[in-house]
């Protein structure tokens, strides 16, 4: 006996049923033409995911069960068999399924068991779980198929699958991308192979949805544990194996293809252009505008829009006030010459005193503050908006997660736009991409894209004379060690002090990120990278009376 069996790593759009259905069936001829009789799909594939609250509609249900039949009637004509994620209705209320289809025929489903619903998990809003642990025959091997979360649960449903007689274990998923998660995939599902002494395929997700970008990274393990092929990261792709039935009547699984886990910086990059490519593309974006300031956040992200969209759908703008230096006018046109973007130039200065002027008599006797620095990204905004509107393009902001969670970033101004690529990076991370960026091009023989004189200069807004970053905040490398430990995983300020950071500046950091919540739900959303951003994973109060001392 011989099985050839296909894990599909596919880019499914939330609520585009048909779009997503002429996509599986594109995928699924591609397959059955390279010889696979059984293809895997993931977890709610025809839906995308998360379809939220799009589950509460039944017109939204009516429309997938059409969508469903259409995918019946393609399956049956290519002979095949089919795992795919997709929705049921049991006694109970509506289940995350693992459906197996032999033709038209469906033969049943598995409900996902264990539901998630921490970080940007919300499952149990919309589903119950599944109580049994069914297994499918498929090619002639008893299959014990789970969803997801049901690989990672202490109360998995593997085990029972395997005392049901499953010989071939597969999870379909929707995983989401986070730095690192892609070892932490395979190290979970080697856990269940080594106790178990089952092969495992493992299917996911590849594209960006709003904030998450799912990675894809689909794999295949053998009984030993052994990697026995392995999609790419962040493409779609095919990834054909062979089933056999050994002299022992053991199933094993033949070895295809396997690609590299990308270095840290690699796969970080990559998830960033994903999820911007996506978030324009699936949203009817003809292309981006972003404001370019000769600093290194906005040197990055005009990279990177270059790098995912290509560089005739990036317009990049720089709106000089009177503090803006003659260095970062060159720096900015450098930059855009270098990556063959246009550039705009709207001097700001006329409108600048044209509010100061009417705002005069009310400001009379008052001293100069923050509050003439934030008109000048306010300024900028509107113009960044208007050309936006005009052309169909989406606002990339270019803010990063060392100032959005201190709240260094202006309300109304460098905050206002439509998607942000840096939201989840701290300000170290940015200039560790951009050297990174810089380092590829050479290795490629090309000229780096970024001015070495962007990657050396202190960090500034130039909002007012010989302003720095580091006269309103801590430097970075102290600044966004305390964020990663107080945002990402919650360390209280005793064990920030006890790790060698200074009391009062842990205190002052703590202070800022908790004042500045009110910033950030009106911010833009962006790519999530770490294991908690600003977004779905984190949800404080914006009214909030809890305090350091």
């Amino acid at each position: 006996m011989e099985c050839g069996i296909a894990i599909i790593q596919i880019n499914a759009t939330v609520g585009a049923l048909e779009r997503n259905l002429e996509r599986v069936i594109r995928f699924l001829n591609q397959a059955r033409q390279q010889g696979a009789s059984l293809a895997v799909l993931p977890e709610l594939v025809l839906t995308g995911y998360p379809p939220e609250d799009l589950l509460h509609k039944p017109a939204f249900l009516q429309r997938l069960a059409r969508v469903e039949a259409g995918l019946a009637e393609a399956v049956e004509g290519l002979g095949m068999e089919v795992i795919y994620g997709s929705v049921r209705h049991s006694a109970r209320g509506l289940v995350n399924a693992a459906v197996h289809r032999r033709g038209a025929t469906e033969t049943g489903y598995f409900a996902k068991h264990c539901l998630p619903n921490y970080g940007v998990f919300d499952e149990q809003r919309y589903f119950v779980p599944g109580e049994e642990a069914v297994c499918f025959t498929c090619c002639g091997l008893r299959v014990g198929v789970s969803v997801c979360e049901d690989l990672w649960a202490d109360n998995s449903p593997i085990p029972q699958l395997v005392r049901n007689g499953a010989e071939l274990l597969i999870n379909i998923n929707a995983s989401p991308y986070h730095v690192g998660k892609a070892r932490e995939r395979e190290e979970v599902a080697r856990g269940h192979v080594l106790r178990h002494g089952l092969p495992l395929l493992y299917g996911n997700l590849v594209g960006g949805q709003d904030e998450l970008v799912f990675d894809g990274g689909s794999f295949a393990l053998d009984a030993t544990g052994g990697v026995a092929g392995r999609c790419g990261a962040c493409v779609e792709q095919i990834l054909l194996l062979r089933a056999v039935r050994d002299a022992e009547g053991r199933v094993r699984l033949g070895h295809g293809p396997v690609a590299a886990i990308p270095d840290v910086e690699r796969e970080i990059y990559r998830v960033l252009c994903l999820g911007l490519a996506d978030y324009v593309a699936k949203n009817g974006f003809e292309g981006v505008v972003l404001g370019l300031s000769g600093g290194i956040d906005s040197a990055l992200t005009a990279v990177i829009c270059a790098d995912a969209l290509g560089a005739e759908r990036v317009e990049t703008v720089m709106m000089p006030s009177p503090y803006t230096s003659r260095e970062s006018l060159e720096d900015a046109a450098d930059l855009a010459a270098r990556l063959g973007v246009r550039l705009i130039s709207l001097d700001i200065e006329p409108m600048f005193a044209a509010f100061r002027k009417q705002l005069a008599t009310e400001f009379a006797g008052l001293a100069e503050d923050v509050t003439e620095e934030n008109l000048q990204p306010r300024i900028r905004a509107t113009l960044l908006m208007a050309l936006c509107n005009k052309k169909g393009r989406l606002l990339v902001t270019t803010g990063n997660k060392s100032e959005m969670s201190v709240g260094y970033a202006t309300l109304y101004g460098d905050m206002a736009g439509g998607f942000s690529v840096l939201k989840d990076l701290l300000k170290e991370w940015v200039f560790r991409l951009s050297r990174a960026r810089n380092r590829w091009a050479e290795e490629a023989g090309e000229a780096p894209p970024i001015p070495e004189r962007v990657l050396e200069k202190p960090p500034t807004a130039e909002l007012r004379p010989n302003q720095k970053d580091s006269d309103s905040l801590p430097p970075y490398p102290v600044l966004d060690p305390i964020l990663e430990m107080y945002v990402e995983r919650e360390c209280g300020i005793e064990e920030m002090v006890a790790r060698g950071f200074d009391r009062e500046t842990v205190l002052r950091v703590v202070r800022l990120v908790d004042r500045n919540e009110y910033k950030r739900r009106q911010a833009p959303p962006g790519v999530k990278v770490t294991q908690r951003g600003f977004g779905k994973d984190r949800r404080y109060p914006i009214t909030n009376g809890f305090t350091f001392s």
